[in-house]
């Protein structure tokens, strides 16, 4: 395997990606609001009004590439098309076949050594900004197949990830959570904490 592909440091975006938001746990069902998690944000001139604009817009236009190589897919296919799930109501129902027409890569599926590198390239190829959702515990760690010479131990190490959904394979309401989670992480980029200031 190439030693880029094993170096998360070596990412050409590491320097240019916002620190993450701290996360504010659910004491009971009775708080919790699907995607929304993280700390509120202080909007303290016109800029940040604009600002948070711009990322409200971009947060609900999200055109996902699909990268299914596992059994993850299937459950993707349902999120997508699947009448109870219905991705069309975020904004996210047309699946791209080009890199060049997408920003969300969502990487369903156990990823493999000779796989890992045309990953990285398709990923190259999607404008700024772009994300990507690691889906499933094949994904995310390796899954079952961690300890395998094939398999990329996580996404992560080849493209940097900004959402992960856990599971084996995960249900399309663990996939529509994590569309929630990326919006709301996208709407709140590059904006101050109630609790910096």
């Amino acid at each position: 395997m190439n030693n880029d592909l094993q170096q998360p440091g070596n990412l050409s975006t590491s320097d240019t990606r916002h620190k993450p938001v701290p996360i504010v746990m659910a004491n009971g069902p009775h708080e919790y609001t699907a995607g929304q998690q993280e700390m509120p944000v202080v909007l303290t001139s016109v800029a940040d009004m604009l600002h948070w604009a711009q990322n409200w817009a971009r947060s609900r236009s999200i055109w996902p590439f699909s990268y299914a190589l596992a059994c993850c897919g299937i459950e993707m296919i349902a999120a997508a098309s699947a009448p109870q799930y219905d991705l069309s109501r975020f904004g996210s129902e047309v699946f791209r076949a080009s890199p060049r027409q997408a920003d969300l890569m969502i990487v369903a599926g156990t990823l493999s050594v000779k796989m890992g590198p045309r990953l990285r390239l398709l990923w190259e190829q999607m404008p700024e900004p772009k994300w990507v959702i690691s889906m499933g515990q094949c994904a995310n760690s390796g899954g079952e197949f961690y300890d395998s010479y094939y398999t990329v131990q996580g996404v992560d190490t080849v493209v940097p990830v900004d959402v992960y959904v856990p599971g084996c394979p995960p249900r399309p309401e663990a996939l529509i959570e994590g569309i929630l989670k990326l919006r709301e992480k996208i709407e709140k980029q590059g904006l101050k904490l109630r609790d910096d200031l």
